[in-house]
This record gives C-alpha cells, sequence and structure tokens, in this order.
C-alpha cells in the first residue's frame, strides 16, 4: 500500500517528527490540529477562533490528500477545559453537523498552554 505524507508547513512537525496528515490506501489520518495558524505560526487567545483555524487547517490537509468533510468517519476533540467545548459547537457543526462522524471529546492538557483545543479526524475517501 502506497503512503502519502501530507505537511502544513508548521514548525511542529519537523521538531517532533510527524506528518499533519498521512494518507493509506482509502485512508487519510489528519494528526492532532491546533488552532496555530501556519502560515505564521501565530494562534488567538479565544477557544471559538482556534476552533475554526483547527477545522481551516484539517480542511487544508484533507483537500491535499484529496478528501472532504463529507468523508470524516471520526473525530476526537481534546481541551484542557472542558466548560470551553460547548462554546466552539457552533464551529465544529458548521464542519461536521451534516456528516456526523463517531466522535469523542477528551479533557487533557496539550503541549503548549496557549493551545486551548486540538482535534484529529480520520477519513475514509469515497471511492
Amino acid at each position: 500500500m502506497n503512503r502519502q505524507l501530507i505537511s502544513s508547513g508548521s514548525t511542529f512537525e519537523t521538531q517532533i517528527g510527524y506528518s499533519r496528515a498521512m494518507v493509506a490506501g482509502p485512508w487519510v489520518f489528519v494528526s492532532g490540529t491546533t488552532g496555530f495558524n501556519y502560515t505564521n505560526m501565530t494562534i488567538s487567545d479565544d477557544v471559538v477562533e482556534q476552533a475554526e483555524q483547527c477545522m481551516k487547517n484539517i480542511e487544508a490537509a484533507l483537500t491535499q490528500a484529496g478528501a472532504r468533510w463529507s468523508d470524516v468517519v471520526r473525530v476526537t476533540y481534546v481541551l484542557p477545559d472542558a466548560s470551553e467545548f460547548e462554546a466552539c459547537w457552533p464551529v465544529l457543526r458548521k464542519y461536521l453537523g451534516e456528516v456526523r462522524p463517531a466522535a469523542m471529546m477528551i479533557s487533557a492538557s496539550l503541549l503548549d498552554p496557549r493551545m486551548k483545543i486540538e482535534v484529529e479526524v480520520t477519513a475514509l475517501k469515497a471511492g
């Protein structure tokens, strides 16, 4: 099976040793993605703005992989402060409301204290 590695250009990818996404056959595995704007490596202080940027970053990876939001079958959300999750729902619904993948939300610390949400998705490309 061929593997295709997808990069966002984030400095984290080379520093840590991972890819933004990896394509294996019809599967697309998008790494945990935070609200950093990878073009200038900035991040908002607002959890909702971070959620929006997470989804934009994921969408870019899916597009590079030849997939769409409608291909997403699984999503995992990680937030250090679980009480902030509900504020993100409108953003998450905007991208996944019609898709309705299997989902899980975890409350845990993230690598950088500025990070307020991290989102990971798995997609199965329609074929």
